[in-house]
């Protein structure tokens, strides 16, 4: 079959509409978030917030929450399988813009799927008392992508039964954690307070900068977005979806970071920052607590990645139906989202092998961010009125994002100027390789 035959397949036989309930989706939408958050990220935000990290989380959560009333309002009106790409499209048109942007959500998510396996990775390796340098951590992330390949190719029952079981089990779980450890602690934060937090970074600056890097525990809401009309009664049910998931996941946060500050000081956070939530454990509940977080991280990971590549494969599928990215495929048998899961696994694997965990979060937050401005600038100034959004509240989410970015870069243009390159770097790829693809293509239909 040629390529252009091939991707003139049935969009029904790429898509199973309302095949996921309002349960599974909010259980897929915080499946993400915990699996890539509050795991990996803690030790990363207290080094640039010192003793208010905490607080970061919940400056985060509002921040998102501004940022979702965007992806609300739009998937309201067009409830979509392609989420951000159709938002995007809708704003912007078939152009290099919405081609661009939505490459930038589709690497993010991906760098977001290499950033839970190497967790994955990094709290297993506790179990024999390895550290995060150890090769067998990117080994470990990689035999994790590949079983979340494997269930992915499986369908979408598969995917929600294991998202609802195991997102029981996580918030189950990381909820005995957090009451446990503020227990042992006395909700006391004297820990935090003992005048060695000399390693973090702190101010206004890095309080911000740790702001965006927060973002990451949240952005897992727009796999819902993604998922679109596959949610059974979309143009109600994916605005719950996300509403819901935001402030299960707040909550968590909130109360397992409480518990960290509780009984590690800043220092032992950011020497911990891999596995801090592990490394917390220990003076609460003794090594079964550490071994208890660690299972738990495990089943957080697992879950994450599988419904991340759910999501995000789709997404690309939906780019290739839109004709806006380059496809071929190769020989393979099956459907586009099946291939393009494919694309999403060789990926996610790269990425696990050659970039840390600070690296491949900072990659990630500068992606999804920069994407989140370009959607409510879009929604601001083309959409605003039939989705029926309100002006002041898209702006003020288009300046928190600026905010938090622009605090996020200076910061790393200091203490690691190569992300920052890198960033650069592949944004002009991705936009000029787009703009050859759209021009290449407008002049072939000519």
């Amino acid at each position: 079959m040629s390529d252009s035959a091939h991707s003139q397949q049935s969009n029904d036989d790429d898509y199973a509409k309302g095949s996921l309930t309002l349960v599974g989706s909010i259980a897929m939408g915080t499946g993400v978030m915990i699996g890539a958050g509050i795991f990996a990220l803690t030790g990363q935000v207290a080094e640039l917030a010192g003793v208010l990290f905490p607080l970061a989380f919940v400056a985060a959560a509002v921040v998102v929450a501004f940022s979702a009333y965007s992806y609300i309002k739009v998937c309201n009106e067009y409830p979509s399988a392609g989420g951000i790409a159709m938002i995007l499209k809708k704003a912007y048109g078939p152009g290099v813009i919405t081609a661009g942007s939505s490459l930038l959500m589709y690497f993010s998510m991906v760098i977001n799927e290499s950033l839970v396996a190497r967790t994955f990775g990094t709290y297993t390796m506790r179990i024999i008392d390895q550290g995060a340098d150890s090769w067998f951590v990117p080994a470990l992330g990689i035999g994790l992508i590949a079983v979340a390949f494997v269930v992915n190719l499986l369908g979408n029952e598969i995917i929600g039964g294991l998202s609802k079981i195991t997102a029981i089990a996580k918030i189950g779980g990381i909820a005995v954690f957090a009451a446990i450890g503020l227990w042992v602690s006395g909700l006391s934060f004297d820990t935090l307070l003992d005048g060695n937090s000399d390693a973090s970074r702190g101010g206004v600056t890095g309080f911000l900068a740790a702001i965006a890097i927060s973002i990451l525990a949240y952005k897992g809401f727009t796999t819902i977005t993604n998922s679109g009309d596959e949610i059974e009664n979309p143009k109600k049910n994916v605005g719950r979806s996300i509403i819901f998931s935001l402030i299960i996941c707040t909550v968590i946060y909130v109360f397992v970071t409480a518990a960290v500050a509780g009984n590690l000081s800043v220092n032992e956070v950011i020497a911990a920052r891999d596995s801090s939530l592990a490394e917390a454990a220990r003076p609460a509940v003794g090594k079964w607590g550490e071994w208890l977080t660690i299972g738990l991280a495990i089943i957080a990971t697992i879950s994450g990645i599988i419904a991340s590549m759910f999501a995000v494969s789709r997404m690309l599928a939906m780019l290739t139906k839109m004709d806006l990215v380059w496809h071929r495929h190769f020989g393979m048998p099956g459907r586009i989202q099946e291939h393009t899961l494919v694309y999403t696994t060789v990926l996610a694997v790269v990425l696990t092998v050659f970039f840390d965990l600070s690296r491949i979060a900072s990659l990630g937050a500068i992606f999804y961010i920069m994407m989140d401005m370009v959607i409510h600038w879009g929604v601001y100034k083309h959409l605003r009125t039939d989705v029926r959004a309100n002006a002041t509240i898209v702006l003020t989410a288009l300046v928190l994002d600026a905010v938090v970015l622009g605090a996020f870069l200076y910061v790393k243009s200091t203490s690691d100027p190569l992300v920052v390159v890198i960033s650069i770097v592949a944004l002009l790829v991705v936009f000029g390789a787009e703009w050859w693809f759209l021009r290449k293509r407008e002049a072939s239909n000519e």
